[in-house]
Formats: structure tokens, sequence, C-alpha cells
């Protein structure tokens, strides 16, 4: 197609192209930067000075059928960056945008998670670092448009893609379909999240330009009725602004829906996919809903990274021709507690705590090459002076952490909430508990009684340690669901603590991510019954409870899952830091009762970020959720580490005690 031939021209450009006037007077006369000496500006439309509000984000086309954006009847070129609210700390919220404005963005991006804001049915949490609309609301005090993503699917590489997991209680039903049970599951939800954006949308005096239909559906694509219906419970809700659908090229085809732009994911600039979007929509403009500037990284994977200059040179390209982008991510932030999603490669893979993704800003929000790359290529065509530089926010380092007393697994229960009494295993899922929503994070621990040895058969998901009484002696995961029990003398406990390593986020595997034990449980055929299961989900009121325990003195070694406790003094003003686990193998650290996430040896992950925010003055409780073997303090740097990575194949080392170098 002509309008995606590169011109050096400026006139020529212009004729050709028929730019936004955001970006009047610009041309690509070198690779480098903007010389042209008409200026452009896509800041210079902004929520305060827009007063009247009256059309919205739209698109036009001009005489000869070039298509472009509008806001309010003025062009309009979105220049975005995704930043998840549920990512970043309360506090550090406006810090990040103001780096997205400094950066020359005018448009924040943000997935709405639907399983964090409805964690159990019918009940909604929209605090502390879930306050959508004040997250949103300070975007539009800062100065910067807003394009929502509420799913109600969202994957992001969080558990189980976004979907609230008590949708997997039995029976289940067909996720991302107009299944009833599944449909009247997002009416609900959406009953009490739209009301929420309603005030928020530009029409309304809000930031909100843009609304997405499901996310990603192309590559799904279960039920030809689906989006449609989701396009509708949005509009009859109120929401008035732009709908959009965002696929990569394979679907933007089968995602699209009538009713709402279709916009493409991709991770470089690719003419063949414009040209392909050009024929489904050829009155509309282009626009890019995720460029990715990087990925996630999993555990027993290497780090992965782009380089800057790749992302100045397709920024550059996008610019050039007038396309609207939306930069995934430029800032990641960190999956903190349980709610990494995993993926499926014959075996089940976590993804790391951070969700660095190696973008624009780091996980800690600090700058990168690619930011001030970023911002010379926006400074060298912009019409208006681009805000300042907000200041790094400082990391310190503390004295190490002494974790001079434990309390071995067992020893806590009597902290735990009280256990479910059932006749044979159900997932976690399935417990009748948290009003009837089950367990959506953490792990399980199953009892029962043998009175003899033999094979014993178990399906877990994701990885179990097997305990008689209190001592180990063996690993089950997906892929080994035999142990052979030893003969024993009388009847002994028998144990299972099974872990959800994180819900696979992604294809038609959802529909069977449930996590914990299968109701088949039996040692040579026998089934095993009478079950005590404990849920340890890890929640801020047990360790409130665990506080009057009476903790051990630790020893120098420990073999097995046990909690250990310390202080990190922070001094008198705490700041950032990241927390290095040397010797330790596999588990959770818990500062004042918050969940920072899993540390694994495995790699490539080796520090934790720790938010100044969330440390108090002086004195800080710390205790670590061991499950392989203690080791010895706790270390804090003023960076992240990587370190080489070991691939298991499992959430342990696997059930043949491998691990080879990957």
């Amino acid at each position: 197609m002509a309008y995606l031939s590169k011109h050096r021209s400026w006139k020529r450009f212009m004729a050709i192209f028929f730019l936004p006037t955001v970006l009047s007077g610009f041309a690509p006369h070198s690779e480098e930067v903007f010389k042209s000496p008409a200026r452009f500006s896509w800041s210079n439309l902004t929520p305060s000075e827009l007063k009247n509000r009256f059309v919205g984000l739209s698109t036009k086309t001009n005489a000869l059928g070039k298509a472009y954006f509008t806001l309010e009847g003025h062009k309009f070129m979105i220049v975005g960056g995704s930043i998840h609210y549920f990512r970043v700390p309360r506090e550090y919220w406006k810090d990040r945008l103001l780096k997205l404005q400094a950066c020359g963005f005018n448009t924040v991006t943000t997935y709405i998670p639907w399983n964090l804001h409805e964690q159990e049915r019918g009940k909604f949490d929209f605090s502390e670092i879930l306050d959508l609309e004040a997250y949103v609301l300070l975007a539009k005090t800062i100065g910067l448009w807003v394009i929502l993503r509420p799913g109600p699917y969202i994957c992001a590489e969080i558990d189980l893609g976004g979907l609230p997991s008590w949708l997997l209680r039995n029976p289940v039903t067909d996720l991302r379909t107009t299944n009833k049970g599944f449909i009247e599951a997002v009416d609900k939800y959406f009953d009490h999240l739209i009301p929420k954006i309603l005030p928020l949308q530009y029409r309304h005096g809000g930031p909100v330009i843009a609304v997405q239909v499901e996310n990603e559906y192309g590559s799904f694509q279960k039920d030809k009725n689906y989006m449609n219906y989701l396009k509708k419970a949005l509009l009859k809700r109120g929401i008035v602004e732009l709908l959009l659908t965002s696929d990569d090229k394979d679907g933007i085809q089968i995602g699209s829906v009538n009713g709402a732009l279709t916009t493409i994911n991709m991770n470089s600039f690719t003419k063949d996919s414009f040209i392909k979007l050009h024929k489904m929509q050829s009155d509309k403009p282009i626009m890019i809903m995720e460029y990715w500037t990087g990925w996630y990284d999993s555990w027993g994977s290497k780090h992965i990274e782009k380089s800057a200059e790749e992302i100045r040179h397709t920024v550059y390209k996008f610019i050039s021709y007038g396309l609207s982008f939306n930069m995934y991510m430029f800032h990641g932030g960190t999956n903190f507690g349980f709610i990494n999603g995993g993926r499926y490669e014959n075996h089940h893979i976590s993804v790391v705590t951070s969700y660095d993704y190696d973008a624009v800003l780091s996980e800690a929000g600090d700058y990168t090459e690619k930011y001030f790359k970023l911002r010379k290529l926006f400074a060298s065509g912009s019409a208006r002076p681009l805000p300042p530089l907000p200041p790094l926010i400082p990391k310190a380092i503390y004295p190490s952490v002494n974790l001079s007393f434990y309390l071995p697994l067992f020893d806590i229960l009597p902290y735990l909430n009280q256990p479910v009494m059932l006749h044979t295993p159900v997932t976690m899922e399935n417990l009748p508990i948290n009003n009837g929503s089950g367990q959506p994070f953490g792990l399980v621990l199953y009892e029962t009684s043998i009175c003899s040895g033999g094979s014993l058969f178990a399906s877990v998901h994701d990885s179990a340690q097997v305990f008689l009484n209190d001592q180990s002696i063996g690993i089950l995961d997906e892929n080994h669901e035999v142990l052979q029990i030893p003969k024993i003398q009388g009847c002994q406990l028998l144990r299972i603590l099974v872990e959800n390593q994180g819900r696979i986020n992604y294809s038609w595997r959802i529909q069977s991510e449930q996590k914990g034990l299968k109701e088949v449980v039996s040692i040579d055929g026998l089934l095993l019954t009478n079950f005590t299961i404990y849920s340890l989900d890890m929640k801020m009121s047990f360790f409130k409870r665990l506080r009057s325990a009476s903790w051990r003195l630790a020893p120098k070694t420990y073999n097995g899952p046990a909690f250990y406790w310390g202080i990190l003094n922070a001094g008198s003003s705490p700041t950032d830091t990241f927390l290095h686990l040397p010797n330790w193998h596999y588990g959770f650290v818990f500062i004042n009762g918050r969940n920072l996430g899993r540390y694994w040896d495995i790699g490539p992950q080796r520090t934790l970020y720790l938010p100044g925010p969330w440390l108090h003055p002086e004195d800080n409780e710390v205790i670590v959720f061991e499950k392989i073997e203690k080791g010895f303090d706790i270390q804090t740097r003023k960076k992240p580490q990587l370190q080489e990575c070991y691939e298991t194949g499992s959430g342990l080392p696997d059930a043949a005690g491998d691990a080879d170098p990957c």
C-alpha cells in the first residue's frame, strides 16, 4: 500500500499520509532525530485543557480517504504506555505516571483484573492498590489520557488471565463463552465495575477516551456470539467512549466485532500486519494496542531482553507513519503475592515475581536506556519542552536480617483457619470456604490416616511435598503422580502439601486449571478417604495470629517447610531496596504481613523488590516461608540481581531429583 511507503520530503509525506495536526510539520529527515522546522505536539490536548466534552475520541477520513483520530474534533495521536495499577505500590502511582509523561507520552493504559477485585464471589475490593478510580483520576490530574482494558479476561501473565478462580468450581462453566454460568458472573461483575468507570469517561469530564472489549479473543475464539455480547454489555451499562478490540495479526479478523475499532499487537514494525489490518477497516486509522518493549521471565528460563535501539527505531517508524501506539509495558512492576500466571510447555511453567518486562522503566521505577532514547526521540520533534525528569527514588542497603527463630510447618496449623473435613479431597477452588468461593491462591495441606505402605497415586497441581507424619518422603507433580510409600508400623498420618504456582493465563487450558488434589487418591488402588484439609492462603490475618506463636530458636540447618522470623531495621527514613536470599532455595517473603512474592534458586530472578512505603521506620517483621532447606541471613541490594538458571520441570526439584542447566 502506498501509505506505508516512506518519503523524505515533508510536503510529499504530508500529502500522502495526511498525518494528524499533532504531527504537523513533522517529517523523518533522518533516522536519529526529527529536524523539520515545523514541530509537532501530541500532548497539547490534555484533560485540563479540553473543557468542553461532546465528541470524544473518534475516527475520521479526509476527502482522499485517509483516516485519523480526532479528540473533540482536533486531530489526535495516541502515544500510550501500559502501567498496571495493581502491580505498583499505590504510593508510587504518581511517580510512575509523571515519568510516563516526562518521557513524552500522552496516554496510560491499564488492564482491570477481575480476579483481584472479586476474589470471593459477590465481595468486591477496590481499595488501596486496587483503587481503580483513584488511579484514573490521578492520571487526569497529571494530564494523561486513559485507555481501560476491563476484560473480563485480560491475560497479562496474571493468574487465570484475570478470571476469578471460583469460576472453576464444579460444575465448571465454559470460560470466555456465552455459557449461562459465565455470562451471569460477568454481568454481575460489570454491574459493579462499570458504574465506577462511567464518571471517568471523557464525555463526563474524565480522562478515559477508550475502552477495550475483552482481550485477544481471536487467539481463543470458542463462541462466535461472545464478543458481540460483551460489546452490548458495555454499551447498555453506559460506556459511550470509543470501543476497541486487540489481537495479533493472526487473530484480528476473528477477534474483531462490529462497532469496535480493531487494533493490533506486535513485536516489531511489520508492514504485512498493517496491510492486513487496513484491508479490514480501510476507513479507520491504524492503532498498535501493544508494542512489546520486552517480555516476561519464567522460572527456570533465561532472562529476556530487547535492545533499546530496536525499541527507539520501531517507535520512530510508528510516529513517522502517523500510527498511534501503546507500549506494553512502559513500566511492568511486580507480581506481588501469588498473582503470577503460568504457561504450559510439557509441564507447568510459572511466571517470575518480577514483572520488569525489560520495560522502559525498571521494576523499581528507575530510568533505563530505553527511557532516555525515547525521551530524546520525542523531544526532538516536540513543539513544547517535555516536563522535567522526576527525581529517582533512592535505594538503600540495610543491615543483614538474621532469621533467628522458626516454626516447622506443622507447628503453625493451630493458627490457620479451621480445617475442612471431607470424605474425599477436592481442589482448592472447591473447598467450602470463603462464602462458597473456595481458595484462590496459596497452598493446601491434605491429611489422612494410612495403615500400610505401597504405591501412592495422586493427581497433583502444581507441585506437592509428601510426608509421613513430619518426615518428607517425596515429591509429586503433574508429570509424576505415583510415589512409593515405605512399609510402616501401625497407622501413620499421610500429609500432602500442594502449591498453586500460578494458573495458566493463556489458551484453552485455562478451562481446567483447578489446583490442589483431585478426588482420587489411592494406595495400591485402594481409595483413601476421610481427609482433613487446611487452607494456607497466607493472608495478613494469618500472620497477625502467628505473632502470638511460641517461636523456637532456629537450628543452623533444617530440611523441610518452615517459617522463619527476623527483624529488618530500616532506620528512620525507609526507602526502596532489593532482598537477596543467598543459600535459600524456594519460598515466599512477607514484610509486615505483605507478601512480596516467590523466590526460587533456579533463577533467573535472584532478588525481591521491597518498596520503601511498605517499611516502617526502624524495625520491620520479616517472615520467610521456605519449603526446602533453611538458608542463612537475608541481605539487601540497591539493584536487582539475576543468575544463571536451572530448569527442573516442576514446582520443586522433580520427582527424580534432577536439575539440569537450561
